[in-house]
Parts: C-alpha cells; structure tokens; sequence
C-alpha cells in the first residue's frame, strides 16, 4: 500500500514510542509535584522543553507544550489579540486552516474585532504589498501559515512579518505543514508565535507546540494552576512533550536530505499526473511549494472528458493501494467546495475535483510510475462511468 496523506497524519516513529514509554509506565509522576517521583517528571520535561527551543532556536521559555496546532493557532490568535489589544483589528488569508479563520471570526463575533482577509493569487500566494495594503494604525494581530496543507504553497513569512512590524503588529504563523519540511523558528521567520503538531512529524495525535516570542502578552485559554508559566493550565503531559520533542529533534536532523529527497520525487509525480491524466490541473505554486505534496484537480475537457469528483477518485485509488485525500482532513466529508481552492479562483464545481497525494522521502523512483499510472487509471475509471 502506498500512505499518500501525510499532510493529515504520520505513524508514530519508533524512536518517539521508545522515548515517551517510560513517562507512561513507571515515571508518571506529576510534574508540579515537590517529591522525587514528581521530580524526575519535571526534569523529564524540562529536558523536552530544552530540546525543542535548541531546534526552534529560541528560549526553553518560549515555549508551550499543546495538545497539537488547533489549540496553538487558537491560543496564538485569541491569547495575542485580547491580552494587549492595539486596536480590534486583525489579518489573515483567504487559505488559512479553519483553526486559525474561526479563532478570527470568534474574535469578531464576541470581542468585537474587525476582520480583515488578504487574498492570495492563483498560485495560492500572500503578496507584502497585499498585506500592507489592509495593515492600519490598529493591527494587533497577522496570523499567515508558512505553508498550506491543501495545496503545499509556502510563504514568504519573513517578508510579511516584516510588513506587520511597520505598523507595529504582532505576527503569528501556522507551521504545522512546513516543520516536516523546512527550517522554522522564532527568530528564522521573524515571528513573534509559531505553532505546529506533533502527528505531522512521527509523534502521537494530541501533542504540539507553540512558540511565543519572551514578552509578548497572552491571554490563555486555559485557567487554573498556573502551568506552562501561566500561558496553559492543567497538569502538562510529560510523555506527549517528550515524545513531540524527540520527533521535532528527529525531523530536524533530517530534514535537509529528506527534502531534497522528496522535492525530486514531488516533481516527478506532479510531471507524470499531468502528462498522464487529460486536463489534469496542478493547485498551488508551482515552485514556492512544499515536497512531498503533489496537488490536482480534474476538471471537465470538452469533448473529452468529463469532471469527476475527488472523493470517487479517492475510492478508486484505495481498490488500487493508494491512500490519499482531497484536501484537508479536518473537512472530510463536507460537501462544501474547499476555501483554499475557491480562494484561488477555481470554481466551486472544478473544487470539487481535488486530489491531495502527500508522502516522505520514502516514496522511490520506482514507486512513481505505480502512483501516476494508478491516478490515471483511478480518474479514467470515474470519467467512463460518468
């Protein structure tokens, strides 16, 4: 079977099962507690915190241990903006995760906020001169993911965050999608908070991260003890921050010949679907993309072929031992048209068509004749049936 929806999941690397284990059997003690088993869980911690701020290149900290990016974007969105507000304005783009869009709405539903959403181009990029054309004196808050999960397109988040900063806004960027891929920090994006998630990397669903540059105020969405110094109540999960830390420092390690690796065979892919499937139309940017992420759609070729839908390509790539997606997991079986590609200027109908195929540096040479035949085959069997 060939696993091509990593952008949704990851298996659990061995190496991160090994690491958190002990935190789940005999050291499970809590770590606020003043005893030696309650010890050796903080160290345990501590020892966690410490290897993500080396990899992230900021201060143990800075940062928070989270149940995954939804609780990150939401705490970076909501936290940032009502903890200081400069004003009740705040930015974001038309590609955004439903994560970060909903904290926004949230925020001008209950706090009145006015929101404002860049839009991006056919290519799925966010423009500095769009941005700073929707900046005012009263920004508080920009939040622009560095890399989108629907269509792999990465931004230039330096370049916009320094756009932010002429006005003296906070910025916040979504890494879930680009930590697998691309070197990411604080300091490396010019950012002041940055989340991502753990099962995006190897390490268990329910672990994440957010980095939250020292002096920024945030209002946490959590009250209670006090933890995570005051940013995240509630007894920490030793073994979910020892096991993201350990993935994050695996990824990192890797990271480079991975990417090389999988940008390769992301280009083969990609060349072969569009050669191979009449019509067939890449989404996303064609250069300023993730690897491993090869996005389609299927539109209808007058006189040649109709339109399928991306879910009955789906099924008919499992029959073929092809797992993938039409975009975002976190939409799964809603019959709405994905923003992302509307944003884009697609029609809601050619929407409809998606197919998301997203793998690691795993994926072969070999492999790929298999994958683009096995599309093909998957996109003509609905189009005869249609």
């Amino acid at each position: 079977m060939f696993y091509l929806d990593r952008a949704a999941t990851t298996p659990v690397r061995r190496e991160v099962l090994e690491a958190m284990w002990p935190y789940l059997t005999g050291v499970f003690g809590n770590p606020s507690s003043t005893h030696g088993v309650g010890d050796a869980a903080a160290r345990a911690l501590a020892d966690a915190r410490a290897t993500v701020a080396a990899v992230l290149g900021c201060r143990p900290g800075e940062v928070v241990f989270t149940t995954g990016g939804t609780e990150g974007a939401n705490t970076a969105v909501k936290g940032i903006a009502l903890a200081a507000p400069r004003g009740r304005h705040v930015v974001t783009s038309a590609i955004e995760h439903e994560a970060v869009l909903e904290s926004c709405r949230y925020l001008e539903r209950h706090h009145g906020f006015t929101l404002t959403v860049v839009p991006v181009d056919r290519d799925g990029v966010v423009h500095p001169d769009a941005l700073a054309a929707v900046l005012r004196p009263d920004t508080t808050l920009v939040s622009i993911a560095h890399a989108d999960n629907e269509v792999g397109t990465v931004q230039d988040v330096p370049a916009l965050a320094a756009v932010a900063r002429t006005v003296g806004a906070r910025f916040h960027t979504d890494a879930v999608q680009s930590a697998p891929w691309l070197p990411i920090g604080l300091d490396r994006l010019g950012v002041d908070a940055l989340s991502l998630s753990g099962h995006k990397l190897g390490a268990p669903k329910g672990t994440g991260v957010l980095a939250l540059r020292g002096g920024v105020p945030i209002e946490p969405l959590l009250h209670g003890g006090g933890q995570e110094r005051g940013r995240r109540s509630g007894t920490e999960d030793v073994a979910g921050a020892v096991a993201v830390a350990t993935a994050l420092a695996l990824v990192a390690g890797e990271r480079a010949a991975a990417a090389a690796r999988a940008t390769t065979t992301r280009d083969a892919v990609v060349a072969g679907v569009l050669a191979g499937v009449p019509g067939a139309v890449l989404t996303g940017s064609p250069t300023h993309r993730l690897p491993g992420h090869a996005s389609f759609c299927f539109p209808a070729v007058p006189g040649v072929a109709p339109a399928v839908t991306g879910e009955t390509v789906l099924l008919e790539l499992e029959q073929r031992d092809v797992v993938s997606s039409s975009g975002s997991a976190c939409a799964a079986g809603s019959t709405e048209a994905s923003h992302v590609l509307t944003a884009l200027g697609l029609r809601e109908d050619v929407a409809r068509t998606a197919l998301r195929l997203t793998f690691d540096a795993g994926l072969r040479d070999e492999d790929v004749p298999v994958v683009v035949r096995s599309v093909a085959e998957a996109v003509g069997a609905v189009r005869a049936l249609a």
